[in-house]
């Protein structure tokens, strides 16, 4: 099984735009036989908590009828980030559009203090499971901390993917938990980071995998858009 990471540049509340460069990667993935892609952290608005009310939306909206139809066409499991309606606030959630299957939603459970005035969190962890594996889903925040991930070895995950946005301060907390982690736990970890402007702070890239011995073995830099593919069975990579 491939798994794709796409670090991409968002465009603040742009979001015909940023759905049409969220299609031209998944195009690029299809072609380069991904199994999974999973974008980074609300990748349709771009991390702007200020905006969350005035853009969540449900996964039902009809805007994300191309990613299913992609979906069903090629076989392809795709994640994107988008703010979603909760009956008791706004949820930062990853919508997922499986082949031939009804979509769903992982909403971030733990959230950053910062995050509290705009967002509230959920009480589900789902994982996929895509050719007999067990995926965990984590959103930014959460997936620094460990009780999360436990929950998401608990749940039996053969592999965890991290979905973010985070700053030069961020990724040196990544780059020290994930490693550490993944060895403990035996388990890969792959996270997905943001490029460019949001909110009040610049983020970095670097999306990164590490196997279950927490070894790096590969990332992409910390200024330009890019896929990053990572094949479970021969631990090869990908980049594009």
């Amino acid at each position: 099984m491939k798994i794709c990471l796409a670090q991409i540049k968002s465009e603040k509340g742009n979001i015909s735009k940023n759905i049409q460069n969220h299609l031209t990667f998944i195009e690029r993935a299809i072609e380069l036989n991904s199994d999974l892609i999973v974008f980074p952290e609300l990748s349709i608005t771009n991390y702007e908590p200020e905006l969350a009310n005035e853009f969540a939306t449900d996964i039902n909206d009809e805007i994300f009828t191309p990613f299913q139809d992609l979906s069903d066409k090629s076989k392809i499991t795709i994640g994107i980030g988008v703010p979603t309606k909760a009956n008791d606030g706004i949820n930062i959630s990853m919508l997922i559009f499986q082949p031939n299957k009804e979509r769903i939603v992982y909403s971030k459970c733990l959230l950053h203090s910062d995050e509290l005035p705009y967002f509230v969190s959920s009480n589900n962890q789902p994982s996929l499971r895509i050719k007999g594996k067990n995926i965990a889903l984590g959103i930014c925040y959460e997936t620094l901390q460990r009780e999360h991930f436990v929950k998401a070895k608990n749940n039996n995950a053969d592999l965890y993917i991290a979905s973010v946005a985070k700053p030069d301060r961020g990724t040196d907390k990544a780059y020290l938990h994930f490693p550490s982690i993944a060895k403990e736990f035996e388990t890969p970890i792959l996270m997905c980071n943001s490029i460019g402007y949001s909110d009040n702070f610049v983020a970095n890239g670097l999306s990164s995998i590490w196997n279950k011995k927490g070894e790096l073995l590969d990332q992409l830099g910390e200024e330009n858009q890019g896929l990053l593919i990572y094949d479970i069975e021969t631990e090869k990579t990908i980049t594009a």
